[in-house]
Protein backbone atom coordinates (compact mmCIF):
# COMPACT_ATOMS: atom_id res chain seq x y z
CA UNK A 1 0.00 0.00 0.00
CA UNK A 2 2.04 3.13 -1.60
CA UNK A 3 3.60 4.82 -4.39
CA UNK A 4 6.82 3.09 -6.21
CA UNK A 5 9.22 5.34 -7.92
CA UNK A 6 9.39 4.75 -11.58
CA UNK A 7 11.64 7.64 -12.23
CA UNK A 8 12.96 9.66 -9.78
CA UNK A 9 12.90 13.43 -11.33
CA UNK A 10 14.80 16.19 -9.93
CA UNK A 11 15.61 16.66 -6.37
CA UNK A 12 12.37 14.81 -5.40
CA UNK A 13 11.67 14.46 -1.37
CA UNK A 14 9.37 14.09 1.05
CA UNK A 15 9.06 17.49 2.97
CA UNK A 16 6.52 18.93 5.71
CA UNK A 17 6.43 22.06 7.04
CA UNK A 18 10.06 21.84 8.76
CA UNK A 19 11.60 20.96 11.91
CA UNK A 20 11.20 23.55 14.56
CA UNK A 21 12.90 23.48 17.84
CA UNK A 22 16.40 22.02 16.62
CA UNK A 23 18.56 24.93 15.54
CA UNK A 24 20.48 25.85 18.45
CA UNK A 25 22.24 22.35 18.62
CA UNK A 26 22.82 22.79 14.92
CA UNK A 27 20.22 21.11 13.10
CA UNK A 28 17.76 23.24 10.02
CA UNK A 29 14.78 23.10 9.70
CA UNK A 30 14.63 21.85 6.54
CA UNK A 31 10.80 21.75 5.75
CA UNK A 32 9.20 22.42 2.11
CA UNK A 33 10.23 25.37 0.10
CA UNK A 34 6.76 27.09 -0.86
CA UNK A 35 4.71 26.60 2.06
CA UNK A 36 1.88 27.68 0.69
CA UNK A 37 1.54 25.42 -2.48
CA UNK A 38 1.97 22.14 0.13
CA UNK A 39 -0.39 23.60 2.62
CA UNK A 40 -3.25 23.94 -0.43
CA UNK A 41 -2.48 20.21 -1.71
CA UNK A 42 -2.70 19.08 1.96
CA UNK A 43 -5.55 21.26 2.55
CA UNK A 44 -7.70 19.59 -0.61
CA UNK A 45 -7.23 16.32 0.77
CA UNK A 46 -8.29 17.05 4.51
CA UNK A 47 -5.06 16.03 5.72
CA UNK A 48 -2.99 18.11 8.63
CA UNK A 49 -1.39 21.50 7.13
CA UNK A 50 1.85 19.99 8.04
CA UNK A 51 1.48 16.52 6.84
CA UNK A 52 4.48 15.17 4.96
CA UNK A 53 4.40 15.71 0.70
CA UNK A 54 6.86 15.57 -2.04
CA UNK A 55 8.32 17.96 -3.49
CA UNK A 56 10.42 17.87 -6.70
CA UNK A 57 12.60 20.53 -8.43
CA UNK A 58 11.93 21.47 -12.24
CA UNK A 59 12.25 17.35 -13.67
CA UNK A 60 9.29 15.76 -11.68
CA UNK A 61 9.00 12.10 -11.17
CA UNK A 62 7.49 9.48 -12.33
CA UNK A 63 4.83 7.33 -9.80
CA UNK A 64 3.18 4.21 -9.54
CA UNK A 65 0.37 3.50 -7.20
CA UNK A 66 -0.29 0.10 -5.65
CA UNK A 67 -3.13 0.92 -4.31
CA UNK A 68 -6.26 3.44 -4.00
CA UNK A 69 -5.24 6.80 -2.91
CA UNK A 70 -6.21 10.64 -3.21
CA UNK A 71 -3.58 13.00 -4.22
CA UNK A 72 -3.19 17.05 -5.26
CA UNK A 73 -0.60 18.51 -7.17
CA UNK A 74 0.52 21.95 -6.64
CA UNK A 75 2.88 24.50 -7.37
CA UNK A 76 4.75 25.01 -10.62
CA UNK A 77 2.52 23.88 -13.76
CA UNK A 78 4.48 20.77 -14.59
CA UNK A 79 1.47 19.07 -16.80
CA UNK A 80 0.06 16.18 -14.98
CA UNK A 81 -0.97 12.94 -16.40
CA UNK A 82 -2.51 9.87 -15.32
CA UNK A 83 -2.06 6.75 -17.68
CA UNK A 84 -0.67 9.04 -20.49
CA UNK A 85 -4.59 11.38 -19.68
CA UNK A 86 -3.73 15.43 -18.77
CA UNK A 87 -5.48 15.74 -15.30
CA UNK A 88 -5.85 19.66 -13.36
CA UNK A 89 -3.79 20.72 -10.91
CA UNK A 90 -4.95 22.04 -7.33
CA UNK A 91 -7.51 19.67 -7.11
CA UNK A 92 -8.34 16.33 -5.95
CA UNK A 93 -7.31 13.29 -7.89
CA UNK A 94 -8.63 9.29 -7.28
CA UNK A 95 -5.33 6.98 -7.93
CA UNK A 96 -6.44 3.75 -8.92
CA UNK A 97 -4.10 0.56 -8.31
CA UNK A 98 -1.27 0.10 -11.13
CA UNK A 99 -2.31 4.03 -12.28
CA UNK A 100 0.87 5.92 -12.97
CA UNK A 101 1.53 9.63 -12.53
CA UNK A 102 3.91 11.59 -14.76
CA UNK A 103 4.16 14.62 -15.82
CA UNK A 104 4.85 16.50 -19.69
CA UNK A 105 7.24 18.95 -18.18
CA UNK A 106 7.55 22.56 -16.47
CA UNK A 107 5.56 24.89 -18.02
CA UNK A 108 6.16 27.31 -15.05
CA UNK A 109 7.51 27.69 -12.22
CA UNK A 110 10.53 25.39 -10.79
CA UNK A 111 9.07 23.32 -7.74
CA UNK A 112 5.65 21.38 -7.48
CA UNK A 113 4.17 18.92 -4.56
CA UNK A 114 2.40 15.82 -4.46
CA UNK A 115 -0.02 15.35 -1.39
CA UNK A 116 -1.80 11.81 -0.17
CA UNK A 117 -4.69 11.62 1.24
CA UNK A 118 -3.37 8.07 2.94
CA UNK A 119 0.01 10.13 4.47
CA UNK A 120 3.13 8.88 3.62
CA UNK A 121 4.94 6.42 5.53
CA UNK A 122 8.10 7.71 6.60
CA UNK A 123 9.61 7.95 10.54
CA UNK A 124 9.24 10.73 12.37
CA UNK A 125 12.72 12.03 13.43
CA UNK A 126 12.74 15.36 15.81
CA UNK A 127 9.48 15.97 15.45
CA UNK A 128 9.32 16.15 11.62
CA UNK A 129 9.16 13.84 8.52
CA UNK A 130 11.17 16.02 6.61
CA UNK A 131 14.15 15.42 4.60
CA UNK A 132 17.77 16.72 6.47
CA UNK A 133 19.94 15.90 2.95
CA UNK A 134 23.35 17.47 5.05
CA UNK A 135 22.38 15.16 8.15
CA UNK A 136 21.01 12.32 6.25
CA UNK A 137 17.94 11.78 8.72
CA UNK A 138 13.98 12.17 7.90
CA UNK A 139 12.13 11.28 5.00
CA UNK A 140 13.12 8.44 2.80
CA UNK A 141 16.21 6.74 3.85
CA UNK A 142 16.94 10.58 5.11
CA UNK A 143 18.06 11.39 0.91
CA UNK A 144 16.34 12.18 -2.17
CA UNK A 145 14.19 9.66 -3.90
CA UNK A 146 15.50 7.22 -6.61
CA UNK A 147 14.33 5.12 -9.20
CA UNK A 148 12.85 1.89 -7.72
CA UNK A 149 12.37 3.19 -4.49
CA UNK A 150 9.09 2.21 -2.70
CA UNK A 151 7.32 4.44 -0.25
CA UNK A 152 4.17 3.45 1.59
CA UNK A 153 1.12 5.08 2.82
CA UNK A 154 0.46 5.16 7.07
CA UNK A 155 -3.55 4.62 6.85
CA UNK A 156 -6.26 3.52 4.10
CA UNK A 157 -8.28 7.03 3.32
CA UNK A 158 -9.88 6.82 -0.43
CA UNK A 159 -13.00 9.06 0.42
CA UNK A 160 -12.97 12.52 1.11
CA UNK A 161 -17.07 14.23 0.86
CA UNK A 162 -17.76 16.75 -1.21
CA UNK A 163 -15.01 15.42 -4.13
CA UNK A 164 -15.94 17.68 -6.79
CA UNK A 165 -15.96 20.58 -5.09
CA UNK A 166 -12.14 19.87 -4.10
CA UNK A 167 -10.59 22.03 -6.61
CA UNK A 168 -9.60 25.72 -6.27
CA UNK A 169 -7.80 28.56 -8.03
CA UNK A 170 -4.24 27.70 -9.60
CA UNK A 171 -1.70 29.70 -8.15
CA UNK A 172 -0.20 31.31 -11.61
CA UNK A 173 4.28 30.90 -11.27
CA UNK A 174 4.86 32.16 -14.71
CA UNK A 175 6.52 35.96 -13.72
CA UNK A 176 9.98 36.36 -14.93
CA UNK A 177 10.34 39.44 -12.90
CA UNK A 178 8.80 39.99 -9.22
CA UNK A 179 9.18 42.23 -6.30
CA UNK A 180 9.96 40.87 -2.96
CA UNK A 181 8.99 42.83 0.57
CA UNK A 182 11.56 42.79 2.64
CA UNK A 183 12.21 43.87 6.52
CA UNK A 184 15.22 45.48 6.72
CA UNK A 185 17.86 44.38 8.90
CA UNK A 186 18.77 42.92 11.66
CA UNK A 187 21.95 44.55 10.89
CA UNK A 188 21.11 46.87 7.97
CA UNK A 189 23.36 49.28 10.28
CA UNK A 190 26.54 47.50 8.62
CA UNK A 191 25.44 49.22 5.11
CA UNK A 192 25.73 52.75 3.83
CA UNK A 193 22.77 54.79 3.08
CA UNK A 194 23.68 54.22 -0.69
CA UNK A 195 24.17 50.51 -0.21
CA UNK A 196 20.84 50.29 1.37
CA UNK A 197 19.55 52.81 -1.47
CA UNK A 198 21.03 50.41 -4.40
CA UNK A 199 19.27 47.37 -2.75
CA UNK A 200 15.95 48.75 -2.57
CA UNK A 201 16.31 49.97 -6.54
CA UNK A 202 18.20 48.13 -8.17
CA UNK A 203 17.47 45.05 -10.39
CA UNK A 204 19.09 41.37 -9.03
CA UNK A 205 19.22 38.01 -11.30
CA UNK A 206 18.57 34.90 -10.33
CA UNK A 207 21.99 32.46 -10.81
CA UNK A 208 22.75 29.20 -11.14
CA UNK A 209 23.45 29.22 -7.78
CA UNK A 210 20.02 28.48 -6.45
CA UNK A 211 18.71 25.44 -4.37
CA UNK A 212 17.14 24.32 -1.23
CA UNK A 213 20.11 26.21 0.86
CA UNK A 214 20.19 29.69 -0.63
CA UNK A 215 19.61 32.02 -3.84
CA UNK A 216 22.57 33.95 -5.20
CA UNK A 217 21.62 37.07 -6.95
CA UNK A 218 23.96 38.75 -8.86
CA UNK A 219 23.60 42.49 -9.77
CA UNK A 220 25.31 45.68 -8.58
CA UNK A 221 27.54 46.45 -5.54
CA UNK A 222 25.98 46.99 -1.96
CA UNK A 223 28.41 49.32 -0.32
CA UNK A 224 29.04 48.35 3.35
CA UNK A 225 30.41 50.78 6.12
CA UNK A 226 33.42 48.69 7.43
CA UNK A 227 32.69 45.23 6.70
CA UNK A 228 30.12 42.77 6.49
CA UNK A 229 31.85 40.17 8.70
CA UNK A 230 29.82 39.29 12.22
CA UNK A 231 29.76 37.68 14.79
CA UNK A 232 27.61 34.63 13.75
CA UNK A 233 24.15 34.54 14.52
CA UNK A 234 20.85 32.92 14.10
CA UNK A 235 19.53 32.76 10.41
CA UNK A 236 15.94 32.84 9.21
CA UNK A 237 13.93 31.37 6.73
CA UNK A 238 14.76 34.31 3.89
CA UNK A 239 17.27 36.50 5.71
CA UNK A 240 19.40 38.44 2.80
CA UNK A 241 23.15 38.01 3.78
CA UNK A 242 25.66 40.27 1.78
CA UNK A 243 29.17 38.77 2.19
CA UNK A 244 32.33 40.89 1.41
CA UNK A 245 31.55 41.05 -2.43
CA UNK A 246 28.56 42.85 -2.14
CA UNK A 247 25.85 40.33 -3.87
CA UNK A 248 22.93 39.53 -2.03
CA UNK A 249 22.51 35.52 -1.04
CA UNK A 250 18.70 34.96 -0.16
CA UNK A 251 19.16 32.16 2.45
CA UNK A 252 16.18 28.87 2.00
CA UNK A 253 14.60 26.09 3.87
CA UNK A 254 18.55 24.07 3.87
CA UNK A 255 20.03 27.10 5.32
CA UNK A 256 22.79 26.52 7.77
CA UNK A 257 21.29 27.83 11.05
CA UNK A 258 24.25 30.08 11.93
CA UNK A 259 25.78 32.80 9.78
CA UNK A 260 28.68 35.16 10.29
CA UNK A 261 27.59 37.60 7.30
CA UNK A 262 25.63 40.70 8.05
CA UNK A 263 21.79 40.19 7.18
CA UNK A 264 20.58 44.11 5.10
CA UNK A 265 16.74 42.63 5.17
CA UNK A 266 14.65 39.24 5.31
CA UNK A 267 12.07 38.83 2.56
CA UNK A 268 8.35 38.68 3.80
CA UNK A 269 7.15 34.90 4.79
CA UNK A 270 4.28 35.24 1.96
CA UNK A 271 6.44 36.40 -0.76
CA UNK A 272 8.91 33.52 -0.44
CA UNK A 273 6.77 30.89 -2.59
CA UNK A 274 7.28 33.51 -5.20
CA UNK A 275 10.55 33.50 -5.27
CA UNK A 276 11.49 29.66 -5.16
CA UNK A 277 9.43 29.30 -7.85
CA UNK A 278 11.54 31.40 -9.65
CA UNK A 279 14.64 30.02 -12.71
CA UNK A 280 17.72 31.00 -13.12
CA UNK A 281 18.25 34.81 -14.84
CA UNK A 282 14.53 35.73 -13.62
CA UNK A 283 14.64 38.65 -11.74
CA UNK A 284 13.83 40.43 -8.64
CA UNK A 285 13.47 43.98 -7.13
CA UNK A 286 13.11 44.37 -3.02
CA UNK A 287 10.42 46.64 -1.58
CA UNK A 288 11.15 47.72 2.12
CA UNK A 289 7.65 47.83 4.76
CA UNK A 290 7.58 47.57 7.96
CA UNK A 291 7.01 44.41 10.26
CA UNK A 292 3.40 45.19 11.31
CA UNK A 293 2.82 45.52 7.61
CA UNK A 294 4.85 41.81 6.99
CA UNK A 295 2.19 40.53 9.46
CA UNK A 296 -0.90 41.78 8.31
CA UNK A 297 0.48 39.96 5.07
CA UNK A 298 0.64 36.49 6.51
CA UNK A 299 -2.86 37.52 8.18
CA UNK A 300 -4.56 38.22 4.70
CA UNK A 301 -2.90 35.16 3.40
CA UNK A 302 -4.82 32.88 6.56
CA UNK A 303 -7.83 34.69 6.14
CA UNK A 304 -7.66 33.38 2.72
CA UNK A 305 -6.54 29.88 3.28
CA UNK A 306 -10.13 29.49 5.32
CA UNK A 307 -11.63 30.84 2.68
CA UNK A 308 -11.04 27.85 0.51
CA UNK A 309 -11.82 25.82 3.16
CA UNK A 310 -15.21 26.98 2.71
CA UNK A 311 -15.34 26.26 -1.11
CA UNK A 312 -14.49 23.05 -0.57
CA UNK A 313 -17.27 22.67 1.22
CA UNK A 314 -19.66 24.46 -0.66
CA UNK A 315 -21.39 21.93 -3.21
CA UNK A 316 -20.38 22.83 -6.64
CA UNK A 317 -23.18 23.83 -9.52
CA UNK A 318 -22.72 19.88 -10.65
CA UNK A 319 -23.90 18.15 -7.30
CA UNK A 320 -26.13 20.68 -6.63
CA UNK A 321 -27.58 19.87 -10.19
CA UNK A 322 -27.78 16.05 -9.37
CA UNK A 323 -29.37 16.37 -6.23
CA UNK A 324 -31.96 18.27 -7.68
CA UNK A 325 -32.54 15.89 -10.46
CA UNK A 326 -32.59 13.08 -7.49
CA UNK A 327 -35.48 15.17 -5.81
CA UNK A 328 -37.43 15.45 -8.88
CA UNK A 329 -37.09 11.55 -10.33
CA UNK A 330 -38.13 10.61 -6.78
CA UNK A 331 -41.25 13.02 -7.20
CA UNK A 332 -41.69 11.45 -10.45
CA UNK A 333 -41.75 8.19 -8.89
CA UNK A 334 -43.39 8.01 -5.68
Amino acid sequence: MGVRVLKEGMLTTVQDLGRIGYQSQGFGTSGVMDARSAKIANLLLDNPENEAVFEFTLIAPKLQFTSETIIAITGGDFRPMVNKKPVKMYTAIYMHRGDILEFAGCKSGSRGYIAFSSYIDVPVVMGSRSTNLKCAIGGHRGRRLLKDDYVGFRIKRRYLPYFLSRTLPIDEYNHQDITLRVVLGPQEDCFTKEGIETFLSEKYTITSDFDRMGCRLDGKYIGYEKTTDIISDGIAFGSVQVPSQGKPIILLSDRQTTGGYAKIATVATVDIPKLVQLKTDNTVRFEAISVEEAQKLIKLEVKEINSFIEQIYTPCKEVLDCRLVAKRLTKLFQ
